[in-house]
């Protein structure tokens, strides 16, 4: 069953002091779901500790000033330089899947076949037609400790916080 829900936008006022957001802030959105309801909180960072309980989602945003444009995401080519250095990182493969999950979504990857270990571990055959290269991609979905960390830096990956340099030049 497919469920549409109508999220309102930022209300730019701290749901926790009150006060206005203004151009620049940075503030985290809160989705909550009361009853058949879903509602929308919006908390200024000095304010903000941590998801409720009750969360479904959370995102950090920032409040946009006149003079900003549309944000700009990292460049494709960056994001597929990331993705071939994670694959000789083996702590990171909950990210790397996270980002292949991103570059499948923007038909950056496709996903050609689905491969099963005799321990049961899926393995996705990637293809980039870009670069006319395949991929092997172990599916390591991140746990819950770890799933603020890593949506933390992909946002900043994105959005251009942390880079990770040392990884996208290779």
């Amino acid at each position: 069953m497919l469920l549409d829900f109508e999220v309102r936008n930022c209300s730019r006022v701290c749901a926790s002091t009150g006060r206005a957001l203004e151009p620049g802030d940075v503030y985290f959105s809160v989705l909550e779901v009361h009853g058949a309801e879903l509602s929308r909180s919006d908390y200024c960072a000095e304010a903000w500790k941590r998801p409720p309980e009750t969360c479904l989602g959370w995102w950090r945003s920032r409040v946009p000033t006149k003079d900003d444009a549309q944000p700009q995401l990292a460049p494709v080519d960056v994001l597929i330089n990331l993705f071939v250095a994670l694959a000789e990182r083996p702590d990171d493969a909950p990210f790397r899947y996270l980002l292949a999950l991103l570059l499948l979504r923007r038909r950056v990857l496709r996903r050609e076949d689905v491969q099963r270990d005799a321990q049961d571990q899926e393995t996705w055959l990637l293809y980039c037609p870009r670069r006319r290269e395949r991929f092997e991609l172990a599916v390591a979905e991140p746990n819950e400790q770890d799933a603020e960390r890593l949506q933390q830096r992909m946002i900043d990956l994105l959005y251009g916080g942390d880079t990770e340099p040392d990884l996208v030049n290779g």
